[in-house]
């Protein structure tokens, strides 16, 4: 195959991914986008394979790793369930990583079968870019692989805070970097694995003292690094699908990663030094006279919503984990048959990653044209009769909005408590992934149901 039409195959699937984001962008035309996305790295797959021209051995072996990452991959697709989509995301993050520090490895050691130089000469520009993809590559592999262990509950979502940990990223951070001109200068091998060892280190420490309720920002941040990652090393191969394709994915994750931040009302550097989400439970301004709970039955709820003429839906990670999506479309299903106005509302970071909630909600074939997010529903609460809250907590908490004591404070949340009633679903009174006690439940508005979501839901269904 020609360069020239290498290129051009190149750039019809970088187009193709552009148009992938661009249909991922809303749940109507997210299926045409995944469809984009997939044609495209098709045609980046092939073209790769028609200009490499290996020899017959070389081709056996790259059709055997695309037999078993392809299997594992579709494997892991059927299989999955939602609820773990985001360290499954995370997952792949850190193969992203590992595969960037791999490449890079072998571009050290085999310079003239990637056309970089020879052994003892390399480009010194090709060492810069291939160094850089294996330093992000690494911290994006083992901050990846600690995300998956929160995310998955294998280890504490709750921040690991060494002492001094700041200056020990710096000092790493630092080190990375001469070890880096080192190697620019003098091509070590020695200085390329220091440099590997560092930022794998640093990978870990930059992760592990933030806490749960940032886990959304650093889903975004991780793709973000991956996508850096690759670029980085497309550069190194010279080849224009990695290129686009990384800076497609790097720049998306960066801006989302602001977004998050936004939704949160936090900064990016305050989420990256960590520390939020102790779980110490407490909410400023709240003292134990305060903390007087309405509970409620199953046949209360099927009550309100039945004489209700607008009841608005807010989905969290707690119906994530019930599975109760379900049952909750059900419901909503029979208030509209008896002639109740039905919405739901999406907070941008509720769940444990971005679009959590809405692609559980099209799981459960829930219209599109009933889910709003944040800033389109949350003035309609105030002419809602019920807000039926199920398994969503900091992201409704009042503290973010009236006390200025909060760690919260200012983190735009669902005005839930200005509804007639809210009715809210949660298993204990616990404080949630921030672990901050939620003022919510102790309003006089506020109507606990105590159990689990699928469970609740489908006993007020059958009351109804």
């Amino acid at each position: 195959m020609s360069q020239n039409l290498a290129a051009f195959l190149y750039l019809v699937s970088g187009v193709l991914f552009i148009m992938a984001l661009r249909g991922l962008s809303h749940p109507t035309t997210s299926r045409k986008g995944n469809l984009y996305g997939m044609v495209g790295m098709g045609i980046a797959i092939g073209t790769t394979l028609l200009l490499a021209t290996p020899n017959f051995g070389g081709f056996l072996l790259i059709v055997l790793a695309l037999a078993i990452g392809g299997g594992a991959g579709a494997y892991i697709a059927r299989t999955i369930p939602m609820t773990a989509m985001p360290q499954l995301v995370a997952g792949f993050h850190s193969l992203v990583g590992f595969a960037a520090v791999m490449v890079a490895a072998a571009a050290l050691y085999a310079p003239v079968s990637f056309g970089i130089g020879e052994i003892g000469s390399i480009h010194g520009q090709a060492l810069i870019e291939l160094a850089l993809g294996a330093a992000i590559g690494a911290i994006t592999f083992t901050g990846s692989v600690i995300a998956f262990l929160k995310l998955d509950g294998r280890m504490s979502g709750k921040p690991i805070l060494l002492p001094y940990r700041h200056f020990i990223n710096i000092g790493l951070l630092v080190l990375i970097v001469v070890f880096l001109a080192g190697l620019v200068q003098t091509e070590s091998h020695f200085d390329f694995w220091l440099v590997l060892a560092l930022a794998l280190i640093l990978g870990v420490l930059i992760i592990v003292p933030i806490g749960g309720a940032d886990m959304p920002v650093v889903v975004s941040m991780l793709n973000s690094y991956s996508g850096w990652a690759a670029a980085g090393i497309g550069f190194t191969l010279g080849n224009l699908a990695l290129i686009i394709t990384g800076a497609l994915v790097g720049s998306s994750g960066a801006i989302l990663s602001y977004i998050m931040c936004k939704g949160m009302n936090r900064s990016f550097v305050s989420v990256i030094l960590g520390g939020f989400g102790t779980g110490n439970g407490g909410a400023a301004g709240t003292d134990d006279s305060d903390k007087t709970v309405k509970q409620g039955s199953a046949e209360d709820a099927a009550y309100l919503m039945a004489n209700a003429s607008k009841v608005v839906i807010v989905p969290g990670y707690g119906m994530a984990v019930a599975q109760a999506q379900h049952a909750l479309r059900e419901l909503a299903d029979n208030l509209k048959k008896a002639g109740i106005e039905v919405k739901y509302a999406i907070h941008p970071v509720a769940g444990r990653m971005p679009g959590h909630m809405n692609v559980l909600l099209a799981e459960a074939n829930v219209p599109y044209d009933e889910v709003f997010e944040l800033e389109d529903i949350n003035s309609e609460f105030s002419q809602a009769d019920v807000a039926y809250v199920i398994g969503a907590n900091d992201v409704t908490n009042p503290a973010a909005r009236d006390d200025k004591a909060s760690p919260i404070y200012g983190m735009p949340i669902l005005d839930v408590d200005k509804a007639k009633t809210c009715i809210f679903v949660k298993r204990s009174l616990g404080s949630g992934y921030a672990g901050i006690d939620n003022t919510l439940f102790y309003k006089g508005g506020t109507m606990m149901l105590l159990g689990d979501a699928k469970k609740v839901t489908e006993e007020i269904n059958r009351a109804i």
